[in-house]
């Protein structure tokens, strides 16, 4: 499919470069005169460098800073140098309403037709009175339109570079504008970074009063607070809970003391209950009396056991020393009960102060848990008074900044280059500009190149009669022409043919034509199609006048003759008799005489000496009405079995189908058709309608000859790869040239 496609697309092609090419001339052609009737037009830039390090003033003022994408700042900037304002600003700076150079060459004849035009469009200005209308301001507006249409501002790729360009038919005066818009730019910028940073400065000053008094209300509040709640403080920690602190030390202090003084009375009493004389506490080593008397018990124990054991324990002494240690030992137990009743006295004091610390640690304990609570609001007053404080001394570096600045201005915007005077126009662009309406002249050329390829309803080739008519092709009949009659011997006999034109004796002359050929082609289908009737009649017909039947009707029937066919041509065109006139003017009765007079039809036979056909005329004298009816009627029928006894071949030439019925009326008694289309005149609707009507005729036909084919515009609609492209290439070297 995409094979057919393309070659369908290279014959249009082929057959349509003409009209394309006109085209493309006549674009260029207007190319050409719009490139002379145009002003020529001088192109002058200005680079400016937006540098975003240069100030950050912003990024200073705010906490929140810049955003991350800086895509639609640049945009902005762009915008900005296209503004009203800007362009306002250059013309009163270099005087342009007042300029002539400036306003009388801005501006092409289209250009000026087009702001004419435009301007009484306006409708809304026809009401207005000219006293109303300001001329200087009306003056200054045009001139910052007409500045407006001829700037540009691009960004170059994705950088920071703004490139302002101005056209104008003066370069100087381009240069001049567009170095302005670039000063206008800077001044902008300082300005709007100066108006930005005096802004600034006022708000934050009113910020920092507002910001000031905020935070003296919220100390105050923090004092007051604790002064109603007695929340005295002791550096970072209140006073109470530093006391509870204190207690709660000495409290573990005192229990500390009482369980001391407890574990001496306990040990004590155990060593009084147990009468233990050798168990002491640190109390007893450190009494003088205490040890006095153990000296003196330990003494008289050693003498009592030296007596005992040399006198015996009987004895006097033995007895009294033993009465001395019972005395020494009763002392020495009254002494500790008196060291006991010290550490009873000391255990005492010991529980009575911890327990009055446990009570004063208790009622502390409720105190300071009572303040805990009041700290919670404590804490969130400190923390808003500390917020105010800290935005108060952020607020008021700002500002101190923010005047700093106002005393150094800073632009972030630099001059990369400067605009110069161009020495070459940038506008119109020549080659661009022949190129363009080459293009379009080449879509325009396209499409009527395809307009008249859709409204070409004609029969081109062979394979459109295949597709259209579903009829075999017989082949193309090239138009001929000639004008010279033809000589034959006896030219006087009113029984011979005269032929007035060289075209009915076309395929006598040129045997090896593409024309004979076709002929052959429909003699070789017509036999194959009718094999074994002894003769076969064959009917020539087309659908409308004018397209060559009966050129191709003699033909055929003489290219038979020439063959040795016995064969014999009858004129059934009772309407317009074209084969008549152009074989037998002469003749005196014909057809229509043997059908309305009985008159013998083989009597009024003319021959052709040359090639042996016989031809019944068709003569008229008188206008018939009922043709068809004569033509459908019996004596017709027995005129063709008259004429059938001793030819082999009878061609009819019928009138054309579309006109008139005479066709259909006797197609029941012809056995075969030939079907003539003239060549790119007939139209394929017609014929395929006539065709689907004509049953009788569609039926027995042999096959289409497209007639007077231009060969050489035929030359156009042969697709490679088709038959007739095939053909073609061959065809030169068996027939001879037309």
């Amino acid at each position: 499919m995409d094979l057919v496609d393309a070659e369908v697309f290279l014959g249009v092609v082929h057959r349509q470069w003409r009209a394309v090419l006109a085209c493309v001339v006549g674009a260029a052609i207007l190319g050409l005169l719009y490139i002379l009737a145009t002003v020529p037009l001088y192109t002058s830039k200005f680079s400016v460098l937006i540098d975003r390090d240069n100030s950050q003033l912003v990024e200073q003022l705010s906490s929140i800073g810049a955003t991350g994408d800086n895509e639609p700042w640049v945009l902005s900037q762009v915008e900005l140098l296209r503004s009203e304002t800007m362009a306002l600003a250059v013309v009163d700076k270099l005087d342009l309403s007042n300029d002539p150079d400036f306003t009388e060459t801005e501006g092409s004849l289209v250009s000026s037709l087009v702001r004419t035009l435009g301007s009484i469009a306006n409708v809304s200005q026809w009401f207005v009175s000219e006293e109303a209308t300001d001329e200087a301001a009306l003056r200054r507006q045009m001139a910052g339109d007409t500045l407006l249409a001829n700037l540009a501002v691009e960004r170059v790729g994705r950088t920071y570079v703004l490139e302002i360009s101005y056209a104008s038919p003066s370069p100087e005066l381009a240069s001049k504008i567009a170095n302005a818009i670039g000063e206008a730019y800077l001044v902008d910028k300082l300005n709007s970074r100066y108006d930005a940073t005096r802004r600034a400065g006022d708000w934050l000053q009113d910020r920092i009063a507002e910001l000031r008094q905020k935070a003296l209300d919220s100390d105050l509040a923090v004092q007051k607070f604790r002064s109603a709640n007695g929340l005295v403080a002791a550096g970072s920690t209140l006073v109470t809970d530093q006391q509870l602190s204190e207690l709660n030390s000495a409290l573990i202090m005192a229990q500390s003391n009482t369980a001391m003084a407890r574990a001496r009375l306990q040990r004590i009493e155990q060593i009084i209950a147990s009468n233990q004389t050798d168990a002491i506490v640190t109390d007893v080593l450190s009494s003088s009396i205490s040890n006095e008397l153990r000296q003196k018990y330990l003494d008289a124990s050693k003498r009592e056991t030296e007596i005992a054991a040399r006198l015996g324990e009987s004895h006097v002494q033995a007895v009294r020393l033993r009465s001395e240690m019972a005395e020494y030992k009763r002392l020495m137990f009254e002494e500790l009960n008196r060291i006991a009743e010290s550490y009873r006295s000391d255990l005492e004091v010991a529980e009575a102060r911890e327990k009055a610390l446990s009570d004063r640690v208790s009622e502390s304990s409720v105190v300071s848990a009572s303040a805990n609570e009041t700290k919670v609001q404590l804490r969130e007053l400190e923390r808003e008074a500390d917020s105010y404080r800290n935005l108060y001394q952020t607020f008021l570096q700002r500002y101190q900044e923010a005047v700093q600045q106002q005393s150094f201005p800073v632009t972030e915007a630099r001059v990369i280059s400067r605009a110069l005077p161009a020495r070459l126009p940038t506008y119109p662009r020549k080659a661009l500009v022949i190129v363009l309406f080459c293009f379009l002249g080449a879509l325009a050329g396209c499409g009527v190149a395809a307009v008249r390829e859709f409204r070409d309803r004609f029969f081109r080739t062979g394979d459109q009669v295949r597709d259209v008519l579903g009829l075999e092709f017989l082949g193309n009949a090239p138009l001929v022409t000639g004008n010279q009659a033809v000589p034959l011997a006896d030219i006087e006999d009113p029984h011979m043919v005269r032929k007035i034109s060289a075209v009915s004796n076309y395929v006598i002359d040129h045997p090896f034509s593409a024309f004979a050929e076709t002929l052959r082609s429909a003699k070789l289908s017509a036999d194959l199609s009718l094999v074994g009737k002894p003769c076969k009649v064959i009917g020539i017909v087309s659908t409308l006048p004018g397209e060559g039947k009966s050129t191709i009707a003699v033909n055929f029937a003489e290219l038979l003759a020439s063959q040795g066919s016995r064969t014999i041509l009858v004129d059934g065109d009772l309407r317009n008799p074209g084969a008549t006139r152009a074989l037998a003017r002469h003749a005196r009765a014909g057809l229509i005489e043997v059908l309305l007079e009985g008159a013998d039809a083989r009597s009024l036979l003319v021959r052709n000496p040359q090639t042996g056909l016989s031809f019944l005329p068709t003569i008229i004298r008188h206008r018939v009405p009922h043709s068809s009816d004569l033509l459908a009627s019996s004596t017709m029928v027995g005129v063709l079995n008259s004429l059938s006894r001793d030819v082999d071949y009878i061609v009819v030439d019928l009138a054309p189908l579309g006109p008139v019925v005479d066709a259909r009326a006797i197609a029941s008694h012809i056995d075969a058709f030939v079907f003539v289309t003239e060549w790119g005149r007939t139209a394929r609707r017609v014929v395929r309608q006539i065709l689907s009507t004509e049953t009788n005729v569609r039926s027995k036909c042999l096959g289409v000859i497209l007639n007077k084919v231009d060969m050489t515009r035929m030359k156009l609609y042969r697709a490679y790869g088709s038959s007739e492209y095939y053909y073609s290439r061959y065809t030169d070297y068996y027939q001879e040239k037309a």
